[in-house]
């Protein structure tokens, strides 16, 4: 029970959870106390975090208040069977709204742990928005390279073509030669019945050798081009990223100037009630010494006539002047027993 926010008495459990006044009193009582202990925390800078585990340590607190309420709630849903349904309604009222008071403690930590989430993520963002632009400026400087390389290899295509027709013609005629001297008729119809063959295959081949060449050319400027968007739109994006920044510091350093400046104004302000203050309190003290001066003139004043008088009424009773004065004198210094000069 060190922890809970509220104290539930046995004897008086019963009247509590059957009386929904005296649940939502209850509901308060939480509420103050936790008003109260989040007053005790101070101000709190949720960057720091003892101070998120001071708020969140609280919420533990209102945990185990409502488990501690819950369970007093079903102790007594134990105790009397006839009243479960009416318990557990004021049950699920404590647990709803401590649920909420929770969610309310929590929600400063939260929100803190989702700003500096989303400020992790931004500065992830504009990492991979740097590295995309230099991949982007990377493939813009070897592109000349790129297409110089594809023609290149087309080149080269076409000047194997060329050795491998003249191979196969190489062949053809030595095998055509062969043949007539074998058999001039036979080998004159077989030669032109390979030659067919030949033409037809050649053709065939270099059909499809140049249909390949032209795939794989098309492919490549295609890959080209697809880069080259890619670099395009990564570069935009780097950029408008880049411009978003700037022109979120141009706001935050304009918000930053304006409330120095009223800090500034703020400062003038305060010292200038300051320096009023000090002069008011220098001329109230010189009017208390003005008035302090002035009354203890008056009481020298008050008492040199008052000596006068008590010197006149020694005189006149017979004593003689420097007696009277002597003898004043050793009055108003105490010197006399059991007599004093009352002013």
């Amino acid at each position: 029970m060190a922890n809970e926010l509220v104290v539930i008495e046995p004897a008086k459990a019963l009247d509590l959870f059957t009386a929904s006044d005296k649940v939502q009193e209850l509901i308060v009582s939480v509420e103050r106390e936790t008003e109260r202990r989040k007053a005790e925390l101070g101000e709190l800078n949720l960057s720091v975090l003892a101070h998120r585990k001071k708020l969140i340590s609280l919420a533990f607190d209102i945990t185990r208040s409502k488990t501690y309420i819950d369970k007093a709630g079903k102790e007594v849903v134990d105790g009397l069977k006839e009243l479960p349904k009416q318990v557990d309604a004021s049950r699920k009222l404590f647990r709803d709204a401590l649920d909420t008071l929770v969610a309310q403690v929590k929600q400063p930590v939260e929100e803190w742990e989702a700003q500096e989430e989303a400020r992790k993520q931004a500065e992830e963002a504009q990492r991979i928005a740097d590295e995309e632009q230099k991949k982007a400026d990377e493939l813009a400087r070897l592109m000349p390279y790129l297409h110089a390389e594809a023609l290149e290899m087309n080149a080269e295509c076409d000047r194997f073509i060329a050795e491998v027709k003249a191979e196969e013609e190489r062949k053809r005629i030595e095998h055509e030669n062969e043949i007539k001297r074998q058999a001039a008729e036979q080998a004159r119809i077989e030669a032109e019945q390979k030659a067919q063959r030949d033409r037809e295959a050649a053709e065939l081949k270099a059909k499809q050798e140049r249909e390949a060449a032209e795939l794989k050319a098309r492919q490549e400027v295609e890959a080209a081009a697809k880069r080259e968007h890619e670099a395009r739109e990564a570069q935009e994006r780097a950029e408008r990223e880049k411009q978003e920044a700037i022109a979120k510091a141009a706001n935050d350093a304009k918000e930053a100037k304006e409330r120095a400046e009223r800090e500034k104004l703020a400062a003038i302000e305060a010292e200038r009630r300051k320096a009023e203050e000090a002069e008011r309190a220098r001329l109230a003290e010189a009017e208390r010494q003005k008035q302090a001066e002035l009354k203890r003139q008056a009481n020298k004043d008050h008492q040199r006539q008052f000596n006068r008088e008590a010197l006149q009424a020694l005189t006149k009773a017979g004593f003689d002047d420097k007696t009277a004065t002597k003898f004043l004198e050793l009055v108003i210094k105490g010197e006399v027993p059991h007599l004093s000069m009352n002013y």
